[in-house]
């Protein structure tokens, strides 16, 4: 039976008492009730945000003053090149007489390689792929798609005589690419040189180490030099001897293309302590002479995803030459790498060896390799 409605209260007019009404200003209520609280947190709570490291990934910040959250701009949250002071870089460049200038190692022992390369996550998957393009240069319109289409973790290396180097490594470098030079040896299946007279097997090691110091003069912010095929100069220890001590002494670095093992140029790394890195993989059809060079890409990731067993995760780099054909299939693999998580794109600086010479130059560097 229904009773009256108790004294002292008031019905809610109609529109109001119904179900969906109730629950919408129920809503509204908690709403505000939780702004209230947030703002009331700011009085007496330091408000932590994100901010980019020199190790170039996010490590929570020091406490900010209260007041409103203001989150870094996007480009502040990854710094894919370590943010070098102007006295720094310059530091690492020596004018010679003849007006040279070539690349060293700084006063407070910062080498080029380590300082120039690329940032790379190393939380990331173990098993590590690179992509190196050689000998970019050569056609214009092929290096300019290189260095604006293809993702920033593929390292380029460019001939020394691209006409106005400089400008072109630092459109890889603002690109993201890590950068490297071929260096200037005999190659007759090679493109040809501009302006740069080629090392020689038979040539007089001081003539030789003249045009080794031209080729490093044509541009700056490269990592080291990059030797595109077993020849007479990687493989002679005499010939080889006076310019990779060249190499070493102005803190560069150096990458074989050398199917066929040890040579010369990586037993005088080791005793050196230069950086070094070395691939046998091609992937180009143009220079392997087999598969697409989708197919080959493919079975790189494929060989560093297997783990066999009691060993250690894979990683290899392949190298190819700048081509219409390479640059779209690179940029499509790309995106299907992107959709897995087992296995990461690295540039060709995660893929380096260091030996017990080379740790220890490395000892004495600022914030020494930190990827």
């Amino acid at each position: 039976m229904a009773t009256a409605p108790q004294r002292g209260r008031h019905r809610l007019p109609a529109f109001l008492s119904s179900g969906v009404t109730k629950a919408y200003a129920l809503v509204v209520g908690l709403t505000l009730a939780c702004v209230a609280v947030a703002y009331a947190g700011l009085d007496d709570k330091p408000v932590r945000v994100a901010q980019a490291t020199d190790a170039g990934f996010l490590a929570p910040a020091r406490p900010r003053a209260s007041g409103s959250l203001k989150l870094p701009p996007p480009s502040q949250l990854k710094v894919d090149f370590r943010p070098l002071p102007a006295t720094e870089r310059d530091d690492m460049i020596e004018v010679t007489a003849d007006g040279q200038r070539l690349p060293k190692i700084s006063a407070s022992g910062w080498m080029p390689w380590v300082a120039y390369a690329r940032r790379f996550d190393p939380n990331g998957p173990a098993a590590r792929v690179g992509l190196l393009m050689l000998n970019l240069g050569a056609d214009e319109t092929l290096m300019s798609r290189a260095i604006d289409e293809l993702p920033p973790e593929v390292s380029l290396a460019f001939l020394p005589g691209t006409p106005d180097l400089q400008r072109w490594l630092q459109r890889a470098r603002e690109r993201g690419h890590e950068c490297y030079l071929m260096l200037p040896v005999e190659d007759p299946a090679g493109p040809a040189e501009r302006g740069i007279r080629p090392i020689e097997g038979a040539g007089d090691p001081a003539e030789n180490l003249r045009r080794l110091r031209a080729a490093m003069a044509r541009g700056e912010g490269y990592l080291g030099f990059v030797v595109p095929a077993p020849n007479v100069v990687s493989q002679s220890d005499l010939i080889a001897r006076p310019l990779m001590k060249e190499i070493a002494d102005r803190g560069l670095s150096l990458i074989e293309i050398n199917p066929n093992g040890v040579s010369a140029m990586y037993r005088l790394t080791v005793e050196l302590g230069i950086g070094y890195a070395r691939s046998s993989t091609v992937l180009d059809y143009k220079l392997a002479g087999q598969g697409s060079i989708d197919g080959n890409l493919e079975r790189l990731v494929d060989w560093v995803s297997e783990r066999p067993v009691d060993k250690g995760p894979r990683h290899d780099f392949g190298v190819l030459q700048p081509d219409n054909a390479a640059i779209d299939a690179i940029v499509s693999w790309r995106k299907r790498l992107a959709r897995q998580h087992a296995v990461a794109l690295v540039p060709i600086i995660g893929h380096f060896e260091c030996r017990e010479a080379c740790m220890t130059r490395l000892r004495v560097q600022p914030e020494q390799l930190k990827p």
